[in-house]
Protein backbone atom coordinates (compact mmCIF):
# COMPACT_ATOMS: atom_id res chain seq x y z
CA UNK A 1 0.00 0.00 0.00
CA UNK A 2 2.81 2.52 1.01
CA UNK A 3 3.96 1.93 -2.38
CA UNK A 4 0.84 2.92 -4.31
CA UNK A 5 0.84 6.09 -1.69
CA UNK A 6 1.48 9.50 -3.63
CA UNK A 7 5.20 10.07 -1.90
CA UNK A 8 4.57 13.62 -1.62
CA UNK A 9 2.45 12.73 1.14
CA UNK A 10 5.02 10.34 2.50
CA UNK A 11 7.27 13.39 2.83
CA UNK A 12 4.23 15.08 4.62
CA UNK A 13 4.09 12.66 7.18
CA UNK A 14 7.96 12.80 7.94
CA UNK A 15 7.61 16.47 8.39
CA UNK A 16 5.64 16.20 11.61
CA UNK A 17 7.64 13.06 12.52
CA UNK A 18 4.66 10.77 11.72
CA UNK A 19 6.00 7.17 11.24
CA UNK A 20 2.96 4.54 9.93
CA UNK A 21 3.55 0.61 10.49
CA UNK A 22 2.25 0.30 7.13
CA UNK A 23 2.74 -3.79 7.76
CA UNK A 24 0.17 -3.89 10.61
CA UNK A 25 -1.65 -2.06 8.67
CA UNK A 26 -1.75 -3.57 5.40
CA UNK A 27 -1.69 -6.89 7.44
CA UNK A 28 -4.91 -6.34 9.35
CA UNK A 29 -6.74 -4.99 6.63
CA UNK A 30 -5.88 -8.01 4.56
CA UNK A 31 -6.83 -9.88 7.05
CA UNK A 32 -10.42 -8.48 6.70
CA UNK A 33 -10.57 -8.25 3.17
CA UNK A 34 -10.15 -12.16 3.52
CA UNK A 35 -13.13 -12.90 5.62
CA UNK A 36 -15.31 -9.91 5.20
CA UNK A 37 -16.49 -7.93 2.01
CA UNK A 38 -14.85 -4.81 2.79
CA UNK A 39 -15.44 -1.08 1.31
CA UNK A 40 -14.29 0.64 -0.50
CA UNK A 41 -12.74 -1.48 -3.28
CA UNK A 42 -8.79 -2.75 -2.89
CA UNK A 43 -6.54 -0.04 -3.84
CA UNK A 44 -9.19 2.85 -3.49
CA UNK A 45 -7.92 3.46 0.15
CA UNK A 46 -6.09 6.54 -0.11
CA UNK A 47 -7.57 7.61 -3.62
CA UNK A 48 -8.68 10.81 -2.01
CA UNK A 49 -5.26 11.82 -1.08
CA UNK A 50 -3.85 9.95 -4.07
CA UNK A 51 -5.69 12.83 -6.53
CA UNK A 52 -4.36 15.89 -4.58
CA UNK A 53 -1.02 16.66 -2.95
CA UNK A 54 -0.93 18.78 0.08
CA UNK A 55 0.17 22.40 -1.32
CA UNK A 56 -3.09 21.91 -3.73
CA UNK A 57 -5.77 21.77 -0.76
CA UNK A 58 -7.86 24.50 -0.09
CA UNK A 59 -11.02 22.86 1.69
CA UNK A 60 -10.51 19.27 4.09
CA UNK A 61 -13.90 18.00 4.52
CA UNK A 62 -13.48 15.21 7.18
CA UNK A 63 -16.02 12.73 8.44
CA UNK A 64 -16.25 9.28 10.06
CA UNK A 65 -15.53 6.21 8.06
CA UNK A 66 -16.84 5.10 4.30
CA UNK A 67 -20.40 3.98 3.00
CA UNK A 68 -20.88 0.56 4.80
CA UNK A 69 -23.28 -0.74 1.43
CA UNK A 70 -22.32 -2.69 -1.60
CA UNK A 71 -21.14 -0.48 -4.29
CA UNK A 72 -21.15 3.09 -2.74
CA UNK A 73 -18.30 3.85 -1.30
CA UNK A 74 -15.41 5.31 -4.24
CA UNK A 75 -12.32 5.97 -2.10
CA UNK A 76 -13.74 9.80 -1.46
CA UNK A 77 -15.61 10.29 1.51
CA UNK A 78 -19.16 10.99 0.95
CA UNK A 79 -19.24 10.42 -2.79
CA UNK A 80 -20.20 7.51 -4.38
CA UNK A 81 -19.85 6.09 -8.02
CA UNK A 82 -21.59 7.38 -10.57
CA UNK A 83 -25.54 5.47 -10.95
CA UNK A 84 -25.09 4.49 -7.46
CA UNK A 85 -28.45 5.71 -5.63
CA UNK A 86 -27.53 8.23 -3.04
CA UNK A 87 -27.19 7.13 0.72
CA UNK A 88 -28.80 9.27 3.14
CA UNK A 89 -26.04 11.10 4.16
CA UNK A 90 -25.02 12.39 0.90
CA UNK A 91 -28.75 13.70 0.12
CA UNK A 92 -28.68 15.29 3.31
CA UNK A 93 -25.31 17.08 2.15
CA UNK A 94 -27.17 18.06 -1.26
CA UNK A 95 -30.29 19.45 0.93
CA UNK A 96 -28.04 21.69 3.22
CA UNK A 97 -26.03 22.61 0.35
CA UNK A 98 -29.59 23.68 -1.57
CA UNK A 99 -30.55 25.81 1.19
CA UNK A 100 -27.17 27.33 1.87
CA UNK A 101 -25.85 28.35 -1.61
CA UNK A 102 -29.90 28.86 -2.77
CA UNK A 103 -29.39 26.84 -5.72
CA UNK A 104 -30.25 23.76 -7.06
CA UNK A 105 -27.09 20.71 -7.13
CA UNK A 106 -25.75 21.40 -10.03
CA UNK A 107 -26.98 18.27 -13.14
CA UNK A 108 -24.37 18.06 -14.99
CA UNK A 109 -21.93 16.59 -12.49
CA UNK A 110 -23.96 13.64 -12.67
CA UNK A 111 -22.70 12.91 -15.93
CA UNK A 112 -19.30 13.18 -15.38
CA UNK A 113 -18.61 9.61 -14.98
CA UNK A 114 -16.23 10.00 -11.48
CA UNK A 115 -18.78 10.37 -8.91
CA UNK A 116 -21.04 12.35 -7.22
CA UNK A 117 -18.37 14.60 -5.72
CA UNK A 118 -15.00 14.59 -7.76
CA UNK A 119 -15.69 17.96 -8.67
CA UNK A 120 -15.02 19.21 -5.31
CA UNK A 121 -11.93 17.01 -5.33
CA UNK A 122 -10.74 18.54 -8.79
CA UNK A 123 -10.61 22.06 -7.04
CA UNK A 124 -8.87 21.17 -3.81
CA UNK A 125 -11.38 19.74 -1.59
CA UNK A 126 -10.05 16.66 0.06
CA UNK A 127 -12.57 14.49 0.80
CA UNK A 128 -11.08 12.47 3.56
CA UNK A 129 -12.34 10.25 6.67
CA UNK A 130 -10.99 9.29 10.47
CA UNK A 131 -11.05 5.77 9.01
CA UNK A 132 -10.66 4.98 5.41
CA UNK A 133 -12.09 1.52 5.02
CA UNK A 134 -15.10 -0.42 6.70
CA UNK A 135 -16.64 -3.70 6.50
CA UNK A 136 -19.86 -4.25 4.83
CA UNK A 137 -23.23 -3.36 7.10
CA UNK A 138 -20.93 -2.62 10.03
CA UNK A 139 -20.29 1.15 10.07
CA UNK A 140 -17.36 1.73 12.84
CA UNK A 141 -15.68 -1.78 12.66
CA UNK A 142 -12.51 -0.67 11.36
CA UNK A 143 -11.76 1.63 14.19
CA UNK A 144 -9.04 -0.20 15.47
CA UNK A 145 -7.66 -1.74 12.61
CA UNK A 146 -4.62 1.58 12.77
CA UNK A 147 -5.74 4.04 9.98
CA UNK A 148 -6.21 6.57 12.32
CA UNK A 149 -2.19 6.92 12.77
CA UNK A 150 -2.12 7.77 9.54
CA UNK A 151 -4.93 10.06 9.19
CA UNK A 152 -4.49 11.70 12.05
CA UNK A 153 -0.49 12.29 10.76
CA UNK A 154 -1.69 13.86 7.73
CA UNK A 155 -4.21 15.82 9.32
CA UNK A 156 -1.49 17.21 11.38
CA UNK A 157 0.67 17.85 7.85
CA UNK A 158 -1.98 19.50 6.87
CA UNK A 159 -2.45 21.74 9.70
CA UNK A 160 1.11 22.92 9.09
CA UNK A 161 0.71 24.41 5.65
CA UNK A 162 1.16 28.00 4.78
CA UNK A 163 -1.61 28.76 2.55
CA UNK A 164 -5.03 28.71 4.66
CA UNK A 165 -7.22 25.95 4.62
CA UNK A 166 -10.77 25.42 5.95
CA UNK A 167 -11.17 22.30 7.95
CA UNK A 168 -15.16 21.27 7.78
CA UNK A 169 -15.52 18.49 10.05
CA UNK A 170 -18.38 16.09 10.57
CA UNK A 171 -19.40 13.89 13.54
CA UNK A 172 -17.27 13.48 16.75
CA UNK A 173 -14.59 11.66 15.78
CA UNK A 174 -13.26 14.12 12.60
CA UNK A 175 -13.94 16.74 15.42
CA UNK A 176 -11.41 15.22 17.27
CA UNK A 177 -8.78 16.11 15.02
CA UNK A 178 -9.67 19.68 15.55
CA UNK A 179 -6.68 20.42 18.29
CA UNK A 180 -4.34 19.94 15.65
CA UNK A 181 -5.70 22.69 13.73
CA UNK A 182 -3.84 26.36 14.03
CA UNK A 183 -6.99 28.34 13.93
CA UNK A 184 -5.56 31.84 13.87
CA UNK A 185 -4.26 30.49 9.87
CA UNK A 186 -7.35 28.29 9.14
CA UNK A 187 -10.95 28.10 9.90
CA UNK A 188 -12.47 24.97 11.69
CA UNK A 189 -16.39 24.73 10.61
CA UNK A 190 -17.73 21.81 13.32
CA UNK A 191 -21.17 20.45 13.31
CA UNK A 192 -23.04 17.13 13.67
CA UNK A 193 -22.81 14.44 10.80
CA UNK A 194 -24.82 14.45 7.76
CA UNK A 195 -26.68 10.85 8.60
CA UNK A 196 -29.86 10.91 9.29
CA UNK A 197 -29.23 9.90 12.77
CA UNK A 198 -27.66 13.49 13.61
CA UNK A 199 -28.08 15.78 10.98
CA UNK A 200 -31.03 17.51 13.09
CA UNK A 201 -28.60 18.54 15.98
CA UNK A 202 -27.03 21.21 14.26
CA UNK A 203 -26.12 19.74 10.43
CA UNK A 204 -28.92 21.75 9.19
CA UNK A 205 -28.75 25.16 9.17
CA UNK A 206 -25.02 25.25 9.48
CA UNK A 207 -23.42 26.68 6.25
CA UNK A 208 -20.53 25.24 5.40
CA UNK A 209 -20.27 25.74 1.73
CA UNK A 210 -21.12 29.80 1.56
CA UNK A 211 -18.96 30.14 4.71
CA UNK A 212 -15.82 28.18 3.67
CA UNK A 213 -15.87 30.55 0.34
CA UNK A 214 -16.51 33.71 2.09
CA UNK A 215 -13.81 32.87 4.15
CA UNK A 216 -11.21 31.96 1.61
CA UNK A 217 -12.31 35.20 -0.76
CA UNK A 218 -11.26 37.17 2.71
CA UNK A 219 -7.87 35.93 2.16
CA UNK A 220 -6.91 35.93 -1.01
CA UNK A 221 -8.17 32.61 -2.40
CA UNK A 222 -10.51 31.57 -5.32
CA UNK A 223 -13.40 30.22 -3.70
CA UNK A 224 -14.85 26.68 -4.65
CA UNK A 225 -17.59 26.67 -7.42
CA UNK A 226 -19.77 23.89 -5.48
Amino acid sequence: MKEQFNPIWINALASVGVEIDWKRLEASLRWERLNHRCFPSEGSELKAFNGLVPAEVKVVICGQDPYHGFGQADGLAFSVKQGVDWPPSLRNIVREYESDLQRSWPVDVLSNGQGALAHWAAQGVLLMNDVLTVREGAPGSHHDLGWQELTTGLFRALCELENPVVFILWGKEAQKKAVFVHRSDHLVLESPHPSPLSAYRGFWGSKPFSRSNDWLVLRGQSPIAW
